[in-house]
């Protein structure tokens, strides 16, 4: 690891800028042509935990200068959650700061289009497989644009890549770790074949049980084994039966994203991710999958999102807990959503609740509120500046979203204080690398208003109109009137402004 390090360290050397939304980053090749922006500093100190070393090690990818991160999408036969929310946004924020810090990002986040849940789904609505996850591929893609997250590079869809998982499984069951359970039966990997399997849960085999997704079906020699290929069932649509060498099927559901993340990404990749729900089986499943077809390590670093919960349960569709990203968005704005995630530690559990999303509000309210007491000036960030020193520290240290945000709260009392442009233009300029604080700050002050700004315009100006002729209890009655309405009044050096409340 230490010789990628200054092998990279060394390609970095007498290099110019990297351009990354809308900064320049300082130690990379340089900025596109025509592009402009500030210029930033960046170092090859990230240290990440990963969850099958149990540790925060340090980190350097396989290709100096060159990420490539694989990470557990969502299964499309219902509107996402706001568990599927905290996944996307906490791996876009990785995403975003290993572009910041100067690495090229090859990110494939994968989406499940056939499954027992989609088969059923469909066939309840009365449309096809194809209609069912089309439609909700398209609503996975309106709440992730809503929320900020950037579209990956690549965004496979199991369906196309039948072939590949094909191939894999013909490697498997040469190899000896996978067989057919009986004439036409189900192709499943044989668990106890693979030397090593539960090193990523901590358990040895003797402890696993059979995990939830893991169903215990005649023909299995083993209850961990589990299926590779599903044989086909007369009452299933024919859509989801594809010829193989085992009888017509489909694939399991572990299988899929071992064949795309060697179809896209190579035998070893550096960062699988996924939420903390998926180490077992499904991430497990893969490492035996993978590493047994090709004899060699998977990923490097494993990550593993925390649970959002609701009354101390993860939210989940199975327990019936859950709110969907939408109906979210009906009472709360992105921003505040997105806000609400990045300020807790990706790792760390998360607790849902009208509590928790109005505080992260008033909070982003805060930052919004320094934004809008002063234009901030274009600044060419410098990571050896304090601020920016702390927040790159924090973001270095296994994606410390918390303390990062604590440092733009320290900006924006410097902008408070003073009315400093270089201090709100650094506020804005981190916060973009976390994808926040990027919008108009007034409008976002004044969004959710009953009343529309017209009418606020002209009770503003009967307030001043009234306090001209010193009638100041008037002038006061107009202040109270326009809060009982969620309108907050604020007298400054520029005149009257005023905000939702």
């Amino acid at each position: 690891m230490q010789a990628c390090v200054e092998s990279c360290a060394k390609q970095m050397r007498g290099t110019r800028d990297l351009y990354c939304g809308g900064f320049y980053l300082r130690g990379s090749p340089g900025p596109p042509a025509g592009a402009s922006g500030a210029f930033v500093h960046t170092s090859m100190s990230l240290r990440i935990y990963s969850t099958l070393a149990r540790a925060v090690q340090a980190f350097a990818p396989l290709q100096p200068g060159h990420v490539r991160m694989y990470v557990c999408g969502m299964t499309v036969y219902d509107l996402c959650h706001l568990g599927h929310a905290r996944s996307m946004i906490a791996f876009d924020v990785v995403q975003r700061w290993l572009r910041a810090s100067g690495y090229q990002v090859t990110y494939v986040r994968n989406i499940t289009d056939i499954d027992d849940k989609i088969i059923r789904r469909a066939v309840d609505n009365g449309e096809s497989i194809r209609s069912l996850t089309d439609r909700m591929i398209a609503a996975l893609h309106q709440d992730a644009d809503a929320l900020g997250v950037q579209l990956p590079t690549h965004e496979p869809r199991a369906t196309d890549y039948v072939p590949q998982m094909l191939g894999m499984i013909d490697q498997l069951e040469h190899k000896g770790l996978a067989y057919q359970a009986g004439q036409g039966g189900d192709v499943n990997f044989a668990v106890r074949q693979f030397p090593g399997y539960g090193r990523l849960s901590g358990k040895s085999l003797d402890e696993l049980n059979v995990g939830e997704r893991v169903a215990v079906q005649d023909g299995k020699r083993d209850p961990l084994d589990f299926v590779l290929w599903k044989s086909a069932k007369p009452e299933e649509p024919d859509e989801v039966k594809w010829q193989s060498p085992w009888g017509a099927g489909r694939p399991g559901w572990h299988i899929e994203c071992s064949a795309m993340g060697y179809a896209l990404l190579g035998e070893s990749f550096d960062i699988h991710g996924g939420g903390a729900d998926l180490a077992f089986p499904h991430h497990e499943n893969e490492i035996a999958q993978s590493e047994g077809a090709t004899g060699k390590p998977l990923a490097q670093v494993w990550m593993h999102n925390g649970f959002i919960n609701v009354d101390n349960e993860k939210m989940s569709k199975s327990l019936g807990n859950f709110f969907t990203i939408r109906e979210v968005l009906k009472v709360y704005d992105a921003e505040t959503v997105r806000f609400f995630v990045v300020r807790s530690h990706y790792r760390s559990p998360l607790n849902y609740s009208d509590v928790h999303l109005d505080d992260a509000r008033a909070a982003l309210k805060r930052l919004y509120t320094a934004l809008s007491l002063v234009a901030p000036a274009s600044v060419e960030l410098d990571w050896a500046q304090p601020h920016a020193a702390r927040f790159k520290a924090a973001m270095d240290e296994d994606f410390g979203t918390p303390e990062a945000v604590a440092v733009l709260f320290e900006l924006a009392a410097e902008v408070n204080r003073n009315r400093s442009a270089q201090a709100a233009g650094v506020l804005k300029a981190l916060g973009s690398v976390l994808g926040l604080l990027q919008g108009d700050p007034q409008a976002f002050l004044q969004a959710g208003s009953a009343l529309g700004a017209a009418q606020i315009a002209a009770r503003i100006d009967a307030r001043a109109a009234a306090k001209a002729a010193k009638n100041w209890a008037e002038a006061d009655r107009i202040r109270q009137e326009l809060l009982a309405q969620g309108i907050a009044l604020k007298d400054g050096p520029g005149g009257t402004t005023w905000e939702a409340v």
